[in-house]
């Protein structure tokens, strides 16, 4: 060595590739001998020249989170991966593993602020609570609830009415119009009715929205087999906490902050979270981590066993 040379003079990885050379040098000098002059821990000299293998399945892993993040336009957080890994690819991943890797990769799910609906108002006949926040039905067909929430387009709004069934909480009925009326409303309830082979004594419940409330909607309600029609109280959105609940999951997730160009793509757009999102890959934490549609053929099966 140079006179004067001091050890503490070079970094770590200078001391490592100088005692892997002097070792091959000098068979005499062991490695130890040689970490113990430089003042390195012998475990970093054996770390610090050895590559680690690359890990195929964690590699896998992080591709199919990354899939999953993407189909969701990057609005599922670690609790919606972890239940799609273990619902559609029968892997267990830990909530604090998933959030982890989703960070490591830079995914963060973003969530936008909601705009309150401005309810119209006139009003006509309305109905009792007669659901009373009882959001646990026992089977599908037994409870359906109905709201109406805008749509940014260019230029102003488009409205969209919806339909849910509360066992599974599943979009049975729909419709999109440039206009928050009855017949919006009644559209999405006709979608619900047929779609559901006309079911008999259905509960409805919605709020007291003049398009609920009208001597139209009141006949389309009395059309169908049995259904009778219970109403939110006055300006308490958590009457109906679900149908919000919806809305606000379409927005955030799938809506783009500055909405869509026509009414047209918005339509497209509700069409490709209901049908192929939000019914049958979206997990709801009501639903034990299960989509709509798996909850649902999981009761239809159970029920026609038990009849064999």
């Amino acid at each position: 060595m140079k006179k004067g040379f001091r050890s503490a003079d070079i970094g770590q990885p200078e001391r490592l590739s100088l005692i892997k050379t002097l070792a091959e040098q000098d068979r005499q000098l062991s490695t130890r001998k040689l970490c113990d002059l430089f003042g390195v821990v012998r475990s970093s000299d054996y770390y610090g020249i050895r590559s680690k293998p690359i890990d195929i399945e964690l590699v896998k892993l992080k591709a199919l989170i990354r899939q999953i993040f993407n189909d969701s336009k990057q609005s599922a957080g670690a609790r919606t991966v972890v239940a799609i890994l273990a619902n559609k690819h029968k892997i267990t991943l830990t909530r604090y593993l998933a959030s982890k890797f989703m960070k490591g990769m830079g995914l963060m799910s973003y969530q936008l602020k909601t705009h309150k609906y401005q309810q119209a108002d006139q009003e006509h006949k309305t109905h009792d609570n007669i659901l009373d926040r009882n959001f646990s039905a026992e089977a599908p067909n037994q409870v359906w609830t109905g709201d109406v929430t805008y749509v940014r387009i260019k230029g102003g709004w488009c409205y969209l009415a919806i339909v849910m069934d509360l066992y599974t909480r599943r979009i049975v009925g729909f419709a999109l119009s440039d206009s928050p009326n009855t017949q919006l409303t009644t559209s999405a309830l006709k979608m619900a009715y047929h779609i559901r082979l006309e079911p008999k004594g259905v509960l409805f419940h919605s709020d007291q929205g003049s398009h609920y409330t009208s001597e139209e909607y009141a006949k389309c309600v009395a059309k169908c087999n049995g259904m009778s029609h219970s109403m939110s109280r006055r300006g308490n959105c958590w009457d109906n906490a679900p149908t919000e609940r919806f809305f606000r999951s379409f927005k955030t997730e799938w809506m783009p902050k500055n909405g869509y160009d026509n009414i047209d793509e918005a339509q497209q757009a509700v069409n490709d979270y209901i049908w192929g999102y939000y019914q049958s890959v979206r997990p709801h934490s009501f639903n034990e981590y299960l989509t709509p549609s798996e909850k649902e053929r999981l009761y239809f099966n159970k029920n026609l066993l038990s009849t064999v």
